[in-house]
């Protein structure tokens, strides 16, 4: 994401995109039924309940960053089994997370344990992480959502800036390498190590 705005143009640019990613991801949950929540994922090892837990702790970090200017490590929450209450937990989650964002007014750096970033950089991570989350919800609710071309692109230019190869494997699985003429929301799943059913 290019800053053509100066220092003040940046911050509402990265909440712009995160607004956007979040609008994506609550389309996916829309589509979660309690019988889902045992299916696998495209994240190794993961449920889609585990899944849904990870997306709500990643939207809670995001929005302690906004509000005081460092992202938390602790505990995993206590997963949900729900479904009734897990997407309006989400929902709520994430109507909080796009407050904590409009309201920030943040000029100096997030701490993500001892790393200093810039709060654009930091609502641009989280872009990522909750429209790739909200792609993978929708895979294991068998109702693939491609992801808005515009977006992707934007994300994919951002993920190749942030993931680095320290990122893999761990957070991340290796890259996964895209067919000509793969679709800009394909690409982006694929850098980060899933595989689009179409291919």
């Amino acid at each position: 994401m290019t800053d053509r705005g100066g220092p003040g143009a940046a911050l509402p640019a990265g909440v712009a995109v995160l607004e956007r990613a979040i609008a994506y991801a609550l389309g996916s949950l829309a589509l979660v039924t309690e019988p889902m929540l045992a299916r696998p994922t495209p994240c190794a090892g993961w449920d889609l309940a585990a899944l849904l837990d990870h997306l709500d702790d990643s939207m809670a970090a995001l929005a302690e960053a906004a509000e005081h200017g460092r992202v938390p490590v602790g505990a995993p929450a206590v997963p949900y089994r729900d479904a009734a209450g897990v997407v309006p937990a989400l929902r709520d989650r994430a109507a909080r997370l796009l407050g904590a964002w409009a309201g920030a007014n943040r000029t100096g750096s997030v701490c993500v344990e001892d790393l200093p970033l810039t709060a654009p950089v930091i609502a641009g991570a989280g872009a990522i992480e909750v429209t790739v989350h909200g792609w993978d919800v929708a895979q294991a609710c068998g109702r693939p959502r491609p992801i808005p071309a515009d977006l992707a692109d934007q994300l994919l230019d951002l993920s190749a800036l942030l993931v680095r190869p320290a990122d893999r494997p761990g957070r991340f699985a290796r890259p996964v390498p895209p067919p000509p003429g793969a679709r800009p929301g394909d690409r982006l799943v694929a850098f980060l190590g899933r595989v689009p059913p179409a291919w």
